[in-house]
């Protein structure tokens, strides 16, 4: 008895532009299937087409992969004993595959011009048909190896004639491809053209080269987008032709990522026009010089992002929603993944961010508030950060915003806002505000609780409400109504601190 082989699954995207999203969580389903099955995980890069080709476009691949921590075990950065892990590197692999399907009678060369193709397209479409296809019944009114003498065909080929080789698809057939998600799907033959499998210019078309590929990298499971369903017959007849069958991987065909409506595939424009990245990380077109946001920059952490996307289209068996990379790989189940397209849901998304960052330790978000506030020209102690960020930290919805949210522990408002205070101003407020002033400037421990006890005894005495004092502090110390409570901002900022931003309530008023 042979035994299992081991669970191998491809990642294989072109260079084409930034990776998007949707294209992350494929990396991410064959990811956690691989180190669930114990198995490899491979990135293939699929650069056949060389005219779609971006320059940048690889390096962006690798580099977003290893941000989220699912880089490859095999692909072009690492090596691997099936290599190599570029197509265009792979070029002499692929014409022994072609051969085959020629030599049995399963594919044939195609002589037909631009200007001859678009005729037919053209005449078929004046004759009431729905679709123009190069096919079962069009092939025989064309120029091709099944229409001109065998001598005719291998004159052309001698003598340079450009050609491409196109499989010959059966009439009348039913294909059945065998999905992991969305069971048996089954396709008339008669509703498939012929495909052209080889091109014009010595390279392989995606369909040849992925079933090559494929075969060639032993992969087990092909695990993609569900654009790639109509693909899949072809795949299955190409696997048959070629003596492959028992050797064909298993198939999964992903759900969409849908707009947040619900209706339609996520787009960058959807990202646009609702202010959120649909690429990993910040991508500059290399053509037009456009910066697109990406995750990373955003201030998104990576395993927040990763956890959002897994959830886009699998469901857990337990009503979770926050999963370590650990744990997402011992539940991952292909089982567990609906037929549905998946709503992206803009808020959940940010809500499993914000658990992430409350979860960071006080010390990585200490470094990162040195950082930006190195950024806007100020060296910060190290211990007066970790006292920051634990005022801060559960207001933070990105990493990005630890600067915005801790700025006013820095730097003290300047010049103070007239508006908001002359409209939170009373009568009271400024006999109030010097009680306060001289009962703090007495204290020896500056701490949190002596100085809620010095603001409830002051607005007791005169029975006042808070409002009659608070907001005005709050404008002093932070220069806006938002923020930590007003006693742990002045016990953090320290007394010499408070009491010289609460004096410029004088300076102010005199002004104004």
């Amino acid at each position: 008895m042979s035994a299992t082989p081991q669970v191998r699954v491809r990642f294989a995207p072109s260079p084409t532009g930034p990776l998007h999203i949707g294209g992350v969580r494929t990396a991410l389903y064959n990811y956690l299937f691989a180190r669930r099955h114990g198995g490899a995980f491979i990135l293939r890069i699929e650069d056949t087409d060389q005219s779609r080709y971006v320059p940048g476009a690889e390096a962006y691949i690798l580099e977003a992969l290893d941000w989220l921590g699912i880089s490859p075990d095999e692909g072009p950065a690492t090596g691997g004993p099936f290599g190599p892990y570029r197509q265009s590197e792979r070029k002499s692999l692929y014409w022994s595959f072609a051969e085959k399907l020629l030599d049995a009678g399963h594919a044939y060369y195609a002589f037909d011009t631009e200007e001859e193709l678009e005729d037919m397209r053209q005449k078929l479409l004046k004759s009431g048909q729905k679709a123009a296809a190069y096919n079962s019944i069009t092939r025989h009114s064309m120029k091709n190896s099944l229409t001109l003498p065998q001598a005719e065909v291998q004159a052309r080929i001698r003598n340079g004639e450009p050609y491409v080789v196109r499989i010959k698809i059966p009439r009348n057939e039913e294909v059945k491809v065998y999905d992991l998600i969305r069971g048996v799907v089954v396709v008339n033959s008669s509703t498939l053209d012929d495909k052209v499998l080889f091109k014009s210019d010595g390279m392989p078309t995606y369909h040849l080269a992925n079933v090559a590929d494929d075969y060639l990298m032993k992969i087990t499971h092909v695990i993609r987008g569900e654009e790639w369903l109509p693909s899949a017959p072809l795949h299955v007849l190409l696997y048959k032709y070629l003596g492959l069958e028992a050797v064909m991987p298993a198939f999964a065909h992903l759900p969409l990522i849908l707009k947040p409506e619900g209706h339609g595939k996520l787009s960058k424009r959807d990202g646009d026009r609702l202010g959120f990245p649909v690429f990993p990380l910040n991508w500059k077109d290399p053509a037009t010089g456009e910066l697109s946001a990406g995750y990373r920059e955003t201030g998104w952490l990576p395993m927040a992002v990763l956890n959002f996307l897994a959830l886009l289209g699998w469901h857990p068996e337990e009503g979770r929603d926050i999963f370590s990379l650990d744990e997402l790989i011992e539940k991952f189940d292909l089982s567990r993944i609906s037929k549905a397209g998946a709503k992206f849901d803009l808020e959940k998304a940010k809500w499993i961010n914000r658990q992430y960052l409350a979860a960071l330790p006080p010390e990585k978000l200490a470094q990162e508030l040195r950082t930006q506030a190195r950024h806007a020209g100020i060296e910060a102690d190290e211990a007066y950060c970790l006292k920051v960020v634990e005022l801060v930290r559960e207001r933070l919805n990105f990493l990005t915003e630890i600067w915005q949210e801790a700025r006013i522990f820095f730097v003290a408002p300047d010049p103070l806002p007239t508006e908001a205070l002359q409209s939170r101003l009373k009568p009271e407020t400024p006999a109030l505000l010097n009680e306060v002033l001289q009962a703090l400037a007495r204290l020896e421990v500056f701490d949190s609780a002596s100085i809620d006890s010095i603001l409830h005894e002051t607005l007791a005495r005169h029975q006042q409400k808070p409002a009659a004092l608070l907001p005005v502090l709050r404008l002093l110390l932070a220069g806006s109504l938002a923020g930590p409570a007003v006693s742990d901002m002045m016990q953090v900022l320290g007394k010499e601190e408070v009491l010289k931003r609460l004096k410029k309530f004088e300076v102010w008023r005199e002004k104004v």
